[in-house]
């Protein structure tokens, strides 16, 4: 079966009107790219940010009329289509063409993130099953590489972890899959936590995983391990909560920063703990560190 896919350029104001028209009109997929090579990080939880520019794809049954798409779109938004081009693909195209934009990665030494369509290049290593998703954190962004990175060189076998703003729940199951006894994934995205707990299930960790939304952490629990791949400015403003998470001793890893952010995090924390060098990806920044004890 062939489909008819239409390509059309968006601004990031107009990608929820034109994807919800799309939809209307008989699309059964719509996705969204990219369209001028802007770096687009981790988002807060909670948050699905979007490029400036963005090419939104919809993928019609072959059966679409072209000229009654155009017509029925430039009808509804009163004005002539932006930027745009229809043409046709068969199944194995574009089901092919997804699948080939993600491949096994490594991380460290013996960590992978592999596609559930792909063979293990390493079958002993730790391998974390993942597919793109609604959540993100996949391991293609400096921010998640940077975490993982620190995992695949810590010892995290019998420790308790907490993610906190957990996306896909990549952090948090690659320390399972590490070692480690147990992992609380936060998030106040509901959308995050099925993702997880998807996630979870099919990595053979979901008994030792628990997904809550922020407000049912339970009070004054601690943890081991804390990592939070989220902004500099929310980890900054959520530096008292982060570090009350953190039993004395326990160890925290803060990405989701910029260069340029890096001492503006690093100050809020350097109080509380023993702070690492900061490590550096390209334009991204990691902060780790250990927790004081309560008299130091």
């Amino acid at each position: 079966m062939a489909w008819l896919q239409l390509h059309l350029a968006a601004h990031d104001n107009q990608v929820e009107a034109l994807q919800s028209l799309l939809e209307d009109l008989g699309a059964v997929a719509v996705t969204l790219t990219d369209a001028a090579d802007q770096p687009l990080f981790e988002p807060p939880p909670g948050e699905t940010p979007l490029w400036r520019d963005v090419v939104i794809s919809a993928l019609f049954e072959q059966s679409a009329d072209a000229n009654a798409l155009s017509a029925a779109l430039t009808d509804t938004l009163g004005a002539p289509l932006p930027t745009h081009r229809f043409e046709t693909l068969e199944d194995q195209q574009w089901e092919r063409a997804w699948m080939d934009d993600f491949h096994p990665m490594c991380f460290g030494q013996r960590l992978w993130i592999v596609p559930s369509w792909t063979d293990a290049p390493d079958p002993a290593g730790v391998n974390l099953k993942l597919d793109p998703g609604l959540a993100f954190g996949t391991g293609t962004h400096e921010t998640t590489d940077l975490c993982l990175q620190w995992l695949d060189g810590a010892d995290v076998a019998g420790k308790t972890v907490m993610d906190f703003g957990c996306g896909s729940g990549v952090l948090a199951i690659a320390a399972l899959l590490l070692g480690a006894r147990h992992a609380v994934a936060c998030d106040i995205d509901p959308q995050a936590l099925l993702a997880t707990a998807a996630n979870a299930e099919l990595n053979g960790v979901a008994d030792r995983i628990t997904c809550v939304l922020p407000g049912d952490l339970k009070g004054g629990e601690q943890f081991e391990l804390v990592l939070a791949n989220i902004l500099a400015g929310p980890l900054v403003e959520l530096s008292n909560t982060l570090t009350n998470l953190c039993q004395p001793g326990a160890e925290l890893v803060l990405s989701g920063i910029l260069a340029d952010q890096g001492g503006a995090v690093r100050s809020a924390y350097e109080g509380a703990f023993t702070l690492a060098p900061t490590a550096q990806k390209n334009d991204w920044l990691r902060i780790s560190g250990t927790r004081l004890s309560n008299n130091q």
